[in-house]
């Protein structure tokens, strides 16, 4: 079995990659995905679809170019910590935006079962404005 910061690693590769299906291949199907306050997606969602509906298809939508760049993965057991950096031009507004961000992962028996988002959503914000 992989372990949980492999399945995370995973993720952020299949992501590099914009394969949507490898990145939800271990997520529980009942995962809850926390999406800071403030930020355009914010909440909490729960299922793949339902994190695919309302976060990435919002955000491929809003923005061009949005992409989440890992600077370095922390190792915690089964909580593993992704840092870094999200990318993104708004398409309504033409602004370019780059804001620090951290993830939190919660992996159990092979499945990602909740994240939980934390970043500048005034950053963000701003480049929606």
């Amino acid at each position: 079995m992989r372990t949980p910061h492999q399945i995370v690693a995973d993720h952020y590769a299949a992501s590099d990659r914009q394969d949507l299906e490898a990145m939800f291949a271990d997520m529980a199907d009942d995962v809850q995905w926390t999406e800071m306050a403030g930020f355009p997606c914010a909440g909490t969602h729960v299922g793949p679809a339902q994190v695919i509906e309302k976060v990435f298809k919002v955000l491929g939508a809003e923005w061009e170019g949005y992409r989440f760049v890992l600077e370095r993965l922390v190792d915690g057991g089964d909580t593993v910590v992704g840092i870094g950096d999200y990318h993104g031009r708004h398409r309504a507004t033409g602004k370019t935006m780059r804001a620090r961000v951290t993830h939190v992962w919660q992996v159990q028996g092979g499945k990602v079962r909740r994240f939980e988002q934390f970043t500048d959503t005034l950053l963000v914000a701003q480049a929606m404005q």
